[in-house]
């Protein structure tokens, strides 16, 4: 019979922070902390425009039509809920029209990194509206089939969202953790809103 040690907890730096498990825990009961939620918009910065590209060049009519109608249910949204839900789709779509398996593995990790980011954008004064433009521009780009133009657009989807993030206010918690304030934005009216 051999001894028990127990549950061993890895080092962060060996963690599977893409596993999407592993990102849900990690945003899962609270707001992410600061740092954790600028590196993954840095992840969404690599991906996400070379998917923007790569969906211009290989997306179907079909591809196409998601796309579009994800864009409509972001522009009809009437509330949080359907907001969310339509600017996950219109991620997710441009992820699946790029055809490649391995960035199509991603969409787990996707998904959950939204997630992350629409925690802390809540109550956000025009996060949603003002970002609306740079979605249609790329939702545009990928149908018209022009690549350059479908990963600058998204470039400017996400640069969007870092440039608002960048300016939430960082709190030090006790346990030395920087998190992103939204203690003002809880007492402002909820807007649906983008990433």
């Amino acid at each position: 019979m051999r001894p028990r040690y127990g549950t061993h907890v890895l080092p962060r730096r060996d963690w599977s922070l893409l596993d999407r498990d592993v990102l849900g825990w990690l945003v899962g009961g609270g707001e992410p902390d600061r740092d954790l939620l600028m590196a993954i918009q840095e992840v969404r910065l690599i991906i996400e425009p070379a998917a923007a590209a790569l969906a211009a060049t290989r997306s179907t009519k079909q591809d196409r039509l998601r796309i579009e109608a994800a864009l409509v249910g972001m522009e009809t949204s009437h509330d949080q809920e359907s907001a969310i839900k339509a600017d996950k789709a219109f991620h997710l779509a441009i992820l699946d029209a790029t055809h490649n398996p391995v960035l199509q593995g991603f969409r787990g990790a996707i998904d959950t990194i939204l997630s992350a980011v629409f925690l802390v954008a809540v109550g956000s004064p025009g996060w949603f509206e003002d970002n609306l433009p740079n979605h249609a521009a790329a939702a545009r780009a990928i149908a018209a089939g022009d690549a350059k133009k479908a990963k600058t657009a998204m470039e400017q989807v996400l640069g969007y969202t870092q440039f608002k993030l960048s300016k939430r206010r960082a709190t030090a918690t006790p346990e030395g953790i920087t998190r992103v304030s939204t203690a003002a934005a809880k007492k402002r009216k909820r807007k649906p809103h983008v990433s």
